[in-house]
């Protein structure tokens, strides 16, 4: 029996924002922007999705006067998405 495919992850935008996350150890919210091409509106609910279910950290801080917002993977996110690419692997009988 193949495993499903995790809904959260299976969204186009927030499966970019993992893929990215996922190999650095973190990134801003301008980076994570402009490499998912996404609005900044869009990011920030997928952000929060993420952040709720567990699979990324966000933290807010400053850089002088200007607001950064850094996101960073969390062993559950890490473990969530090994999962869905193995499950991934399955349906496509890699």
């Amino acid at each position: 029996m193949r495993k499903e495919l995790d809904p959260l992850l299976h969204s186009a935008l927030r499966l970019k924002i993992v893929s990215v996350l996922v190999s650095l150890e973190e990134a801003d919210f301008l980076f994570l922007q402009e490499q998912t091409g996404s609005t900044s509106g869009n990011l920030s609910v997928q952000l929060d999705k993420l952040a709720s279910a567990g699979y990324i950290e966000v933290e807010k801080t400053f850089q002088g006067k200007k607001p950064r917002t850094l996101c960073r993977m969390t062993s559950k996110g890490i473990e969530a998405f090994r999962q869905y690419a193995d499950a991934l692997k399955a349906y496509l009988n890699v």
